[in-house]
């Protein structure tokens, strides 16, 4: 159930070097909050200073015993830090929310309910499932956290070319067809112990990615305790590409859904978190599961 939610302090991070409008937006939010919020909250600006650092601003943001709401000004990367900072902080009074900046916003697209500042006044807080990843871990890491997806395969291979390269409809349309005409299947040993080849595997806590693949019917707001398993099993080049078109053209339709998904990689694997691209060593237990209902969040 919703509650009526009011902050002691309110932290807005963003990165003031954005291709995108995230410094702009980052103070119109703070602007428009200092005039409608009555109860006079400490309202501050936290510009990021290299890849990472917004972990930190919301991991110390968050750290204590305060009421606090943590904004990412960003896209689904940089709320991604933002939320893995909220969490590793411990703060059971600690809130997030993501005001869309940038080139990816699925998250905010698909669970945004109204205006940010106009949620914040209103102060209704929501308790939403992540995505919890362990790849093997040391103990004294932190664990990793999604909002949105994390995926196996072809997304992550094509999010690192897309990186290296100029931004732009055109161009990325054009990195993407040469890197899937490069690109080859990867295999992992499932639980069951058999060895198993796939071009893609997505682990999906929302409905829709890559701003217009439809990948799921599941519900927008992912709070079942429950995700939902994409699999393209390898299969010739033609067909993978019918399958991309049909999801952002009708969608995929229902897929499984669980609360917990292992394998074992077989050689090291790239893989995407939140459109951050990550890599896990080979011979590694890789567990993907729900964490239900522990990120408090508003909008």
């Amino acid at each position: 159930m919703d509650s009526a939610r009011t902050f002691e302090s309110i932290v807005i991070i963003f990165n003031p070097n954005s291709t995108g409008d995230a410094p702009e937006l980052a103070q119109q939010l703070h602007d428009k909050l200092q005039d409608l919020i009555s109860y006079a909250p400490d309202i501050v600006l936290r510009p990021t200073e290299h890849a990472g650092h917004a972990v930190d601003l919301a991991r110390d943001a968050a750290t204590g015993d305060r009421s606090v709401l943590v904004v990412s000004v960003s896209g689904d990367g940089g709320y991604n830090e933002v939320v893995n900072g909220v969490m590793q902080a411990g703060n059971p009074k600690a809130v997030c929310a993501v005001l869309a900046a940038g080139n990816a916003n699925d998250h905010s697209r698909i669970t945004g309910t109204k205006p940010l500042e106009d949620a914040i006044v209103e102060g209704r807080v929501r308790n939403i499932d992540l995505l919890r990843i362990h790849t093997g871990q040391n103990d004294d890491e932190p664990l990793e956290y999604a909002h949105s997806y994390i995926g196996f395969g072809l997304s992550p291979v094509v999010a690192t070319e897309l990186e290296k390269g100029s931004k732009g409809a055109l161009k990325e349309m054009v990195t993407v067809i040469k890197t899937f005409s490069k690109f080859k299947p990867f295999s992992i040993r499932q639980s069951d112990g058999k060895r198993r080849k796939f071009d893609s595997l997505v682990f999906a806590n929302i409905r829709e990615m890559a701003k217009y693949a439809t990948l799921s019917e599941a519900e927008t707001i992912p709070s079942d305790g429950k995700f939902e398993v994409i699999v393209f099993p390898h299969m010739p080049k033609w067909r993978v590409l019918l399958t991309a078109l049909r999801a952002t053209t009708q969608g995929l339709g229902e897929q499984p859904s669980v609360s917990s998904y292992e394998f074992t990689t077989l050689k090291p694997l790239p893989y995407q978190v939140d459109g951050e691209v990550r890599t896990v060593d080979a011979e590694v237990k890789v567990r993907v599961e729900s964490a239900p209902s522990v990120l408090p969040t508003i909008g």
